[in-house]
């Protein structure tokens, strides 16, 4: 039997590989609404993210979902993103961010 392949995206933070189940997706809608995307099945551009707090706040300083998903976002944008972000970090926190590793 064949196995099945396991869809890999990058990290727009740390740029490491994980699996699409192993990551917090972000979407910008048609709409131009940037939120988070818990199915990752939403319509839209979307951007991966490792689930740690510190890697989203990397994410904001240096404008990374700005350019990964082609859009200016405003504070209050990042601090909408941040809300959902933190009710779902705990799913994600187990899983090592690449950076993480080679800063410590």
């Amino acid at each position: 039997m064949k196995t099945k392949r396991i869809p890999l995206r990058k990290c727009v933070v740390c740029q490491k590989m994980l699996s699409k189940k192993e990551m917090i997706r972000v979407v910008r809608t048609p709409e131009g609404n940037v939120e988070l995307d818990s199915t990752g099945k939403k319509n839209g551009r979307g951007a991966y993210i490792c689930g740690k707090i510190e890697g989203f706040e990397k994410a904001q300083k240096s404008k990374s979902f700005d350019r990964a998903l082609k859009v200016s976002l405003s504070p209050q944008d990042y601090g909408s993103l941040k809300e959902q972000f933190l009710t779902v970090q705990a799913k994600y926190a187990s899983i090592e961010c690449e950076k993480e590793k080679h800063e410590s």
